[in-house]
């Protein structure tokens, strides 16, 4: 997928999506992506989890669905997937699913998926790994990241074990990428929407934080219809099950990041007797209403940005003095310093805001090796040129060079707004939650306590609730937690893993969002012997510095 903020994204919160920038070596952009549960907001940074109200409502287990295929639901099970030759040499495929389970007959949407087909050791190598095991579907996060995209950018960079021994498998989920794609405003409006101040300081301000929330929503409504009723996560979920079958699989082989780790439980948790082998990297708590998920998210910012503080301290190319403490310092000052005279920039006509600001500073927590590019982009904002941390800004949302916009965080918005209810009945909910997220995050709380006002002015009602995932039966569950994971606190990984009744907890201390595949031999190691031979690391293992 495009570069984007979200867990993608590996995820942004958004996203799991993953983090935008160049991608590394060792971290493909679509890695960085996405980790939110979350809908962005104007102007916002991290997606962050979008739903209930604090504390509104009790917490309840997801209960499974009824083992047998309904007789409705069959002939989607039945169909027969026609497999071509595409994208470089993977094979892409598409199928139906009903756009309502529960009324199969109220019509379709059509989903799109991609693989590259295992290669196996030639014929006689002693070093043979095995029989295949079957397919490993592969999820990027966001909600919004395009897991087709994201399965033709890193299936070539696989563990050669892995890659012998499963077809890796992208479905881009309902409303995401080439899967029935919902959109919402064209770039030039999309460029207006990622300016707006989401840091209000009058009633002007708040008025016009609302309005555009208002414009996203009806955007949506007016583009995609009947469909953004239909993109929860559990409907996805089912989606997979679908697929599944249509794959010849018993059970479903899974890696999920950010975001992509709720979609895989949430499967755990309607299926456990067909979850097979699951790893969920950059994990999301269910349990959480989006009022404390989007606090509590706030706060993994804030740690990664003392992580990034301490390590700019101490290089003398840091343009943000000597200590975390003035770091900090400076860098509220020149939010404050763009928010009254936004920065000019290489790009054309268009102005850094306080908003593009913040969220291209957001951007580069994802993955350290934008540290480098976060340092640089700094230093001009503080000469006066705004064109770094604007360019940091747009790859969080995907921006292309000619204007235009993926359908990312459109369908992030989409799935977010309702699979919980808004945190906010609207703006004055919104301010008087501000100290405390504040507390929370000196430098993002404020930002971050106002961002989820879209799904307040959201057209169709949320269909999810708060919920814990138990997954009673389900084979072993490797969960990955990252110590300074900004998108997905590590609480949250200790959370998911402490719910699951088969959940074993793989800790990776450093930086940065999710963990597998970034060339850790420790971490990496674990995962592998899992995904090929069924073997679950010890609960608790930790790799990393």
């Amino acid at each position: 997928m495009a570069a984007v903020a979200l867990a993608v994204v590996a995820g942004l919160v958004a996203g799991g999506c993953s983090a935008g920038g160049a991608p590394s070596p060792s971290a493909p952009a679509s890695d960085l992506a996405s980790a939110s549960p979350g809908a962005a907001s104007p102007g916002a940074g991290p997606v962050g989890l979008a739903g209930a109200a604090g504390g509104a409502a009790a917490v309840t287990p997801l209960e499974p669905l009824p083992a047998a295929v309904p007789p409705a639901l069959a002939p989607y099970y039945a169909q027969r997937l026609g497999w071509t030759t595409c994208d470089d040499g993977f094979e892409c495929t598409t199928f139906r699913v009903p756009l309502d389970y529960d009324h199969p007959a109220d019509g379709d949407l059509t989903l799109a998926a991609v693989r590259a087909p295992a290669v196996p050791a030639g014929a006689g190598d002693p070093a043979a790994p095995g029989e295949r095991l079957g397919s490993l579907l592969l999820n990027p996060g966001g909600p919004g990241g395009s897991a087709v995209e994201y399965v033709e950018g890193v299936a070539r960079t696989y563990d050669a074990g892995v890659r012998a021994r499963y077809d890796l498998v992208g479905l881009d989920p309902r409303g995401v990428g080439r899967s029935s794609p919902v959109t919402c405003l064209d770039g030039q409006r999309m460029d207006a929407y990622t300016a707006v101040d989401i840091t209000p300081d009058d009633q002007a301000e708040v008025d016009a934080l609302v309005t555009a929330a208002k414009e996203f929503a009806e955007g949506c409504r007016q583009r995609s219809g009947d469909r953004l009723g239909h993109l929860s996560t559990v409907e996805a979920a089912r989606d997979l099950d679908v697929l599944r079958a249509l794959l010849g699989d018993e059970r479903l082989h899974y890696v999920g990041k950010s975001y992509g780790t709720f979609l895989g439980a949430t499967y755990a948790g309607l299926f456990p007797g067909r979850t097979g082998r699951m790893v969920l990297d950059g994990a999301m708590d269910p349990s959480l209403d989006s009022l404390t998920g989007n606090r509590t998210q706030a706060g993994g910012f804030e740690t990664a940005w003392a992580a990034f503080a301490r390590d700019c301290a101490g290089r003398q190319d840091c343009p943000l003095g000597r200590t975390e403490q003035q770091a900090g310092e400076r860098l509220t000052a020149l939010f404050a310093e763009v928010d009254a005279h936004p920065l000019t920039t290489t790009d054309g006509t268009r102005r850094l805001s306080e908003a593009q600001a913040t969220t291209g500073v957001i951007q580069a927590m994802y993955a350290d090796f934008l540290w480098p590019r976060l340092r640089t982009a700094l230093a001009d904002a503080a000469a006066g040129d705004g064109t770094g941390l604007l360019r940091l800004s747009d790859d969080y949302y995907g921006r292309e060079v000619d204007g235009s916009y993926p359908n990312l965080m459109f369908a992030n918005m989409a799935v977010n707004c309702l699979d919980l209810p808004a945190p906010f009945a609207g703006p004055d909910d919104a301010a008087h939650a501000v100290p405390d997220f504040e507390r929370t995050s000196p430098r993002f709380g404020r930002d971050m306590a106002w961002m989820a006002l879209t799904c307040t002015y959201w057209p169709v009602r949320p269909t999810g609730t708060p919920h814990t995932v138990r997954a009673a039966g389900a084979a072993p569950i490797v969960v990955v937690g990252t110590t300074r994971d900004p998108a997905t606190p590590y609480a949250w990984a200790q959370a998911l893993a402490g719910q699951l009744e088969s959940g074993r907890l793989l800790t990776y201390d450093g930086d940065g969002h999710t963990a597998y595949g970034r060339h850790d031999t420790c971490l990496d190691g674990a995962v592998n012997q899992f995904l090929l031979g069924g073997e679950p690391p010890e609960n608790g293992k930790t790799c990393g510095r």
